[in-house]
Parts: structure tokens; C-alpha cells; sequence
């Protein structure tokens, strides 16, 4: 689920850097006690394509990991692809097909589609990056992957827009403890600085963190991933987003 403070990139500080050594051992006791206890939320039924509206043509991607992939619903109905495609099918006959699977890193979406065959996409939205934050993934290396992504969006499958969507707010959610929540969370919002200043040099990109509340009515029963209502609240957030590139993108009449 995207969203975060709004606060740019720092350097971690060294007193950022010798709370983590000093607490790891914490950290890690943390981390199993949270893998051990967090339900593990199936990924929801239903199809993974599909057409809906009617309008212009839009072929429409989603790719990324669990919060992609729609884990914390039933059904695909219900999470962000379908409900982006019908936001979306207000104005526009979209095409739509979703490329996602729980756990996936920004390493494992790049070799995703550097094995899948080419295709056109008009608008690519993406959700990656909770799992190279809570695996230890190293900023640049993460980020590295997210330019290859968005390389291979624009070169391979021909994407006129690519919507970055952010590392959600770590640092307020349920399931996780203190002081692991602070520590992933700090991590979260350093690898969102860098995800903005990449969609900032990316003339196709654009970084998409809608401000919702991360509180039990709006996120899943593990604590860990989008609710029916935060996925409502984030495709709405980049339809709009997805209208406004679409419209300006569009010439206007001589």
C-alpha cells in the first residue's frame, strides 16, 4: 500500500546507523516473532485480465508484489486492479492484465519481464519495494532495479506512463513492533526519496503516494496489507493520475 510522510532522501545518519547495529539482534528476534504470528493472507480470486468500459482504447499493467497482486481481499474485484480498471472504465475501454505474486522483490519483477514476451501497455502501475525493505535489500541496489524496470517498461513493452506507486508508511503498521516498526519504516522512507528522484528523471515516470489512513478499517486483518477501502482510496489516487497524463498527453484542437 503506497504513501509516506512526503519527506525527501536523507543520508542515514550515524546515530540512525549505530541504533540499527546496536539493535539488531532485536530486529531479528522481532522479525520471526512477526513472521510467526501475522495470518498469511492468500492472494484473491478471480482473473488476472480482463476488458471493462468503454471509450478510447487503454491497455492497462499492474505489476509488483502482494499489495499488486491484491493480497488482503477476496477477490480481484475488490483489489487494486479492479478496481483501478473500473475507475479507469468510466472513461476509457481498458485492457487490462496484472503481473504480480507475493514476495516478489524489485530484482524478481526485473527478471519477470525480462523473461515475458513483448507486449504495449499504454499505463503501468507498480507496487514494489516492502519486501526489499523488510529483506535488507541495500538502497542502491533497489534502486538500480527500479530503473531497470522502468527501462524495460519503456523499451520492451512500450509504456507511455509509469506510475511509481511508493513504499507505504512502515513505520504505522499494526503488525509490526517497535522498535522494528521504526527501523523499516525510516527504511521505507529513504527508498521513497530515491523513487521520487527517479520518476523525477524519468519523462515517463511519476511517483504516487495518496495520503490515506493506515488504521484497522482501512487496512487488511494481518495488520500488514491493504483493506477493501485503502485499495478503493489508491486506484482512485492514480486514475486521476493515469486521466491527467492521458489528457495531457493529448493534443488539443488546431
Amino acid at each position: 500500500m503506497p504513501g509516506n510522510d512526503g519527506r525527501e532522501e536523507t543520508p542515514r545518519s550515524p546515530g540512525h546507523r549505530a541504533a540499527a547495529i546496536a539493535l539488531a539482534p532485536v530486529f531479528i528476534a522481532q522479525g520471526l516473532y512477526v513472521r510467526c504470528v501475522t495470518p498469511r493472507l492468500p492472494e484473491p480470486s478471480g482473473g488476472r485480465c480482463g476488458v471493462q468500459g468503454s471509450g478510447p482504447p487503454l491497455r492497462l499493467l499492474i505489476l509488483g508484489d502482494s499489495a499488486a497482486a491484491g493480497v488482503g481481499v477476496a477477490t480481484q474485484d475488490e483489489a487494486l486492479s479492479g478496481r483501478l480498471a473500473a475507475a479507469l472504465g468510466e472513461s476509457f475501454l481498458v485492457s487490462w492484465k496484472l503481473m504480480a505474486q507475493t514476495g516478489n522483490r524489485a530484482r524478481d519483477i526485473a527478471s519477470m519481464l525480462e523473461a515475458a514476451p513483448p507486449e504495449r501497455f499504454d499505463a503501468v502501475v507498480t507496487s514494489i519495494g516492502v519486501n526489499d525493505v523488510t529483506h535488507g535489500t541495500e538502497l542502491g541496489a533497489w534502486i538500480g532495479q527500479q530503473g531497470r524496470i522502468a527501462e524495460l517498461l519503456r523499451s520492451k513493452f512500450h509504456a507511455r506512463h509509469i506510475i511509481l506507486s511508493g513504499v507505504p508508511p512502515m513505520h504505522l503498521f499494526p503488525a509490526l513492533p517497535q522498535p522494528l516498526r521504526w527501523y523499516l519504516g525510516e527504511r521505507a522512507k529513504r527508498f521513497n526519496g530515491a523513487l521520487k528522484a527517479l520518476a523525477r528523471s524519468c519523462e515517463v515516470c511519476e511517483f504516487a503516494a495518496p495520503d490515506f489512513p493506515v488504521e484497522p478499517g482501512t487496512m487488511a486483518a494481518d495488520g500488514f496489507h491493504p483493506g477493501a477501502r485503502a485499495y478503493s482510496l489508491w486506484a482512485a489516487h492514480v486514475a486521476g493520475i493515469i486521466r491527467r497524463r492521458l489528457q495531457q498527453a493529448t493534443p488539443g484542437p488546431a
